[in-house]
């Protein structure tokens, strides 16, 4: 999977956590997005957000079952797109 990451910088996910993607959610994205080198972005349905910014993330409205994607600006950034598609296929943990 890392390799076809590696390739396009982004990936496609759907949120599987019940409570979909909410403000507790929203921070730890937020503070992963941060670590990165250049931008982090969220896109759905058109839309697009700074992956952080907890506000900007939280317009999307992103119940369970939505599916978004994570996109990186910099290859350097590939480990964190690839933590930040752990936490969303984890459920966020919860």
């Amino acid at each position: 999977m890392l390799d076809t990451m590696r390739q396009a910088r982004s990936i496609t996910l759907k949120i599987v956590n019940d409570l979909g993607l909410h403000a507790r959610s929203a921070a730890k994205l937020a503070k992963l997005a941060a670590e990165a080198k250049g931008g982090v972005w969220i896109m759905k349905n058109g839309n697009t957000a700074d992956a952080t910014s907890l506000l900007d993330i939280l317009t999307l409205a992103c119940p369970k079952g939505t599916e978004i994607t994570v996109s990186i600006d910099d290859h350097k950034d590939l480990d964190t797109l690839e933590h930040i598609a752990a936490l969303i296929r984890s459920g966020f943990g919860e």
